[in-house]
């Protein structure tokens, strides 16, 4: 039997004149991930996108997996396909189903119809199903309220197809439909799931992260990467642009005053990110800032920070308690990462009693004591870009 995967389309059914546009981006980046797993032939009809194995060489479930990652599609489904006549598909559905029903006491059968020249109704068709399959596991029950599971029967332009269920897809929209976004990405939990997030609205991502070595390290620098690695599976590659603020930092202790210290450093960070992103054509900075989690995320802080920039600052974690951004980053495997303990630049000459209501002159007055360009300058010197791409 042939099996292959059925790829529900999301928003972009919603989509007009411009659809085919979104379409080729999803087909574009769904190729991309399927690579790794052998040879697919994909297509689109009907708000499917049809991934079929051309050689007995190919991952079916890896692929499988892989699309389960892409933004853009709402449900993935495993089927098989059948010759468009009741015979060929009562066998097949006798043949194939019992893998998914096994253990399961209900199931319905539901057919679908885009072929209304076929001699059957979906009623019809539905029910010649189910008595096959219930040829085969006569102690199951037929329940069309709830049941257990539910057998589908599709019936398209050149074939039938017989699954048991969907799967919940990535949801979203393709990435790069929305342009492209530069994140600040720390080792901590908020900032990979902000990236997370913001690419499944649709764009692509780079990412800076800054680093202060000697007090923090290598491993520091290898866990953020590997931070990055994870998001691309859903992402796509990533550049993470590297800074060093060592001298900045060094600078702020030995000439500012203590509580304004981490403010400021949020200002030289979101400057110097604004900088790599008009180099690399990004249009907006995405942060993982939750509102009051931490004395730099009050809306005071927030609104001093943000003074120095000029585009627009995603934050999509701002209205997010601790527990909904950790159980999103167990849902995209960055958890454990990111609390391997290993030192953030941030935790860096922490101020004891940090500002939680500054003034915006006032941390002005604070940085006419340091020399703002010729500090930037020599971090933007210390840059490095390494390119990031998913795991197989």
């Amino acid at each position: 039997m042939k099996e292959i995967l059925l790829c529900k389309q999301g928003e972009l059914v919603l989509k007009g004149l411009n659809r085919r546009w979104f379409e080729d981006l999803l087909s574009k980046r769904l190729r991309e991930c399927l690579k790794p797993y052998g040879n697919f032939k994909t297509w689109t009809s009907q708000s499917t996108t049809y991934v079929e194995p051309t050689d007995d060489f190919a991952d079916i479930d890896g692929a499988f997996d892989a699309c389960l990652k892409v933004f853009g599609f709402v449900s993935i489904s495993r089927a098989v396909v059948c010759e468009k006549n009741i015979d060929d598909i009562k066998k097949k559905a006798a043949e194939y189903l019992p893998q998914y029903l096994a253990g399961k006491t209900s199931f319905k059968a539901e057919a679908r119809r885009s072929d209304k020249k076929f001699p059957l109704t979906s009623p019809q068709l539905a029910a010649e199903v189910g008595g096959a399959v219930l040829e085969v596991m006569p102690n199951l029950k037929v329940r069309m309220d709830d049941p257990e599971i539910t057998v589908r029967i599709e019936l398209r332009e050149t074939n039938a197809y017989i699954h048991a269920g969907a799967f919940k897809g990535a949801g979203g929209m393709p990435v790069g439909s929305n342009g492209k976004a530069m994140l600040l990405l720390s080792g901590g939990i908020d900032s990979p799931v902000a990236g997370y997030m913001m690419s499944k609205r649709g764009l692509n991502l780079d990412a800076v992260h800054f680093e202060s070595f000697p007090y923090t390290s290598e491993r520091a620098k290898e866990k953020v990467l590997q931070l990055a690695r994870l998001v691309s599976v859903y992402s796509g590659n990533i550049y993470v642009h590297v800074i060093s603020l060592t001298h900045i930092q060094e600078e702020l202790k030995r000439l500012c005053d203590e509580e304004y210290f981490t403010l400021l450093l949020r200002r030289f960070m979101m400057r110097l990110a604004e900088k790599v992103a008009i180099r690399n054509r990004c249009h907006a900075l995405i942060t993982g800032e939750s509102l009051g989690q931490v004395a730099s995320q009050t809306l005071a802080a927030l609104n001093v920070t943000d003074s120095v920039v000029n585009m627009p600052v995603f934050r999509p974690c701002i209205g997010m308690d601790k527990e909904e951004i950790i159980s999103i980053s167990r849902k995209i495997n960055t958890f454990e990462t990111s609390i391997l303990p290993y030192e953030d630049c941030c935790t860096v000459f922490t101020p004891k009693h940090p500002k939680t209501r500054p003034e915006i002159a006032q941390v002005l007055e604070q940085e006419q004591k340091i020399d703002i360009e010729a500090l930037e300058k020599e971090a933007m010197e210390s840059l490095q870009t390494i390119k990031i791409e998913p795991e197989a």
